[in-house]
């Protein structure tokens, strides 16, 4: 059942719906004290609507980093900027590995991505189709590869042969970044 109540971010003063706010009780001790100094009328019985809280989350942290080095470094910075705007940290390293990947790398990726996809499961299976289905139709010519499919084994066995080490060299750079 949904609390349709409203309530008073005791910060803001603005008014939210129950799942816009958190109550003064599910606010971390130290979060709660930095909120009482700045606002003495703090209590069990307040609300904070989820803006305020991430801006005292950000002060709370920027007082720690602070006190622990007296100054905060650049890397300081980004993570606090990251955390008021609600950003993950780590959300372009990716970008600066993919600098650094030799071509055979960024190919190994690219095969390994198409080959375990559906579209190459259903591209396949559609070749799989017609190549028995041509191949069967011996009443009207001479198949290429007449059952039982000899040079599609063979075929198949050198894709095999030549995905199986892509997909792992695209596993291990994969591996190698984390």
């Amino acid at each position: 059942m949904r609390n349709n109540k409203s309530f008073t971010c005791a910060i803001c003063h603005n008014t939210f719906c129950f799942d816009e706010v958190i109550p003064a009780p599910l606010v971390r001790k130290p979060i709660s004290r930095l909120i009482k100094n700045e606002h003495p009328d703090w209590s069990d019985a307040s609300h904070i609507c989820r803006a305020d809280l991430s801006r005292y989350r950000s002060k709370y942290i920027h007082s720690l980093l602070e006190s622990e080095r007296g100054e905060l470094s650049q890397l300081d910075k980004e993570i606090l900027i990251a955390l008021q705007n609600h950003e993950l940290i780590s959300s372009n390293i990716e970008n600066e590995f993919a600098q650094n990947w030799t071509p055979g790398e960024k190919l190994a990726d690219i095969i390994a991505n198409w080959g375990g996809s559906w579209s190459f499961l259903i591209v396949f299976a559609l070749f799989m189709i017609v190549w028995v289905t041509i191949n069967s139709l011996a009443v009207f010519w001479q198949p290429v590869d007449p059952y039982p499919y000899i040079l599609l084994n063979l075929l198949l066995s050198c894709l095999a042969a030549i995905q199986v080490p892509i997909i792992i060299m695209s596993q291990n750079r994969q591996e190698a970044n984390h």
